[in-house]
């Protein structure tokens, strides 16, 4: 049987106003819901990785200060962790660790309880409402700078932003797996793959342009506002993101099918969720590709701090050069994923970037101390990166059955937080105790064994 994926190619009839031999990111923009969806995602995720820069920012400029009181509780803190504390720098990182595991829990404890309400409630209002309240959530962000009591040696305003970054990160769960399953509400199936290469593109640019440019906006703003005499400009960012966000969500017209009475618990219906993987091979199968792939990227992320190490003229403090070419070549993928990957079946995709990225770690660890060889490297590895990636989640979108698309992506949500969370710790540990060479190795064989489970010598039909 011929690949269903390349007929959908061949076929001339339009749907939508759309030419199906024409399936390339230009045309799915043409979509006027999913742009519309996409608009939304930009200034959800901008918004997100601004978040995290802010908090940091303030931290820097209000806590890490030659309070007494403050600075023996950091040392305090950092003993207990076993961190070094002799430098501003040092002292920032520590507190924005509170910051970080705040964010990072309600990703791991909510993301199935997240799903279950995709599936319950209307996505698009879901969707709306996150970003509304987060919106409202950090408006009240400039509360936190005033005086007040301390707790375990810190101001009291350090633990609301704890605390506010907490309920922040519980609300983009919901999002999250709600957005994922409005996609192929709003795409026709022979678009998905590009719908998909262009979310992918879009999320690597948010992270790059966030996390780059996060700061001198905030300080642009600041000083923007201060000439006009107002104080606090820099806290009109994240609403503004936020509520550019709602806006075009609230302009979405999702059809859906209608809510049935619930009659099951919530529990039972994470049970359903864990069923359909169970089911459906295809499902299964893409999960486990993105959770090796996420499991295989959170390591790189500590791995680049020692191959930077390694060459000369760059330094373990200007890793974010090698995790910047890997995001570069991710976007490099998602654009050749969007506009040719509909010839091939999604298993050879898959292959190839498994194999890609296989190859990369080996030739990594024999090529340490080279710039040149290590960034082009990256590159291709952030390219095989995209060739898993986005496959896996049209798979996922395509065979999960409607109703039980939000509990699926919510679990998925859970797990691949899981495999960012493990991996950065454990490698760590493993480059400490036997050297980069024998971990990337281990990382290779990882990356393989998800090649041969696609049994790439086997012929790809359907």
């Amino acid at each position: 049987m011929s690949d269903p994926i390349y007929q959908s190619t061949t076929n001339t009839s339009t749907k939508n106003g759309l030419k199906k031999n024409n399936i390339g990111l230009q045309t799915v923009i043409q979509l006027d819901g999913f742009r519309r969806l996409w608009i939304g995602q930009i200034f959800s995720q901008l918004a997100d990785k601004f978040y995290i820069v802010l908090m940091v920012y303030l931290i820097a400029q209000f806590w890490v200060i030659g309070n007494a009181e403050s600075n023996d509780a950091l040392a305090g803190m950092a003993a207990a962790m076993r961190m070094d504390f002799e430098t501003r720098a040092q002292r920032i990182t520590l507190l924005a660790t509170g910051i970080y595991v705040a964010n990072t829990i309600p990703a791991i404890i909510f993301g199935t309880l997240a799903g279950v309400g995709a599936d319950r409630w209307p996505k698009r209002k879901i969707m709306v409402a996150s970003n509304g309240l987060r919106a409202l959530l950090v408006v009240f962000t400039p509360l936190f700078l005033l005086p007040g009591p301390y707790f375990l040696g810190l101001s009291w305003g350090y633990w609301g932003l704890v605390f506010m970054t907490f309920l922040e990160s519980v609300l983009t769960q919901f999002f999250a797996p709600a957005e994922q399953a409005a996609i192929p509400l709003l795409v026709p199936k022979e678009y998905l793959l590009a719908a998909n290469s262009l979310y992918q593109a879009t999320s690597m640019g948010a992270t790059i342009v966030g996390f780059a440019l996060g700061d001198p906006i905030l300080r642009i703003l600041k000083q923007l506002f201060l000439n006009l005499g107002i104080n606090g400009g820099e806290f009109i960012l994240l609403p503004f993101c936020y509520g550019i966000a709602a806006l075009s969500l609230s302009t979405i017209q999702i059809k859906e099918k209608p809510k049935q009475h619930l009659t099951k618990t919530i529990w039972g219906e994470i049970i359903n969720g864990l069923k359909v993987i169970k089911r459906y091979p295809t499902v299964r199968g893409a999960m486990l590709n993105l959770v090796i792939l996420y499991s295989l990227l959170a390591a790189l992320y500590v791995l680049t701090i020692s191959l930077a190490s390694s060459i000369q003229g760059l330094g373990p403090t200007r890793f974010g050069t090698l995790l910047a070419t890997s995001g570069l070549g991710m976007t490099i993928g998602a654009v050749l994923v969007a506009q040719i990957g509909h010839f091939f079946n999604r298993r050879k995709l898959a292959s190839v970037g498994l194999g890609s990225i296989t190859w990369s770690l080996l030739l990594l660890g024999q090529s340490t101390g080279s710039l040149v060889i290590t960034i082009v490297l990256c590159g291709i590895l952030g390219v095989g990166a995209a060739f898993v990636a986005i496959p896996a989640q049209t798979t996922l979108q395509e065979d999960t059955p409607e109703t039980e698309r939000g509990k699926v992506f919510g679990l998925q949500n859970n797990l691949i937080n899981i495999a960012l969370s493990l991996p950065l710790v454990l490698a760590g540990t493993l480059v400490s105790k036997y050297g980069l060479l024998p971990v990337l190795w281990l990382l290779a064989s990882l990356a393989l064994l998800a090649a041969l489970l696609e049994y790439p010598w086997k012929p790809f039909s359907s």
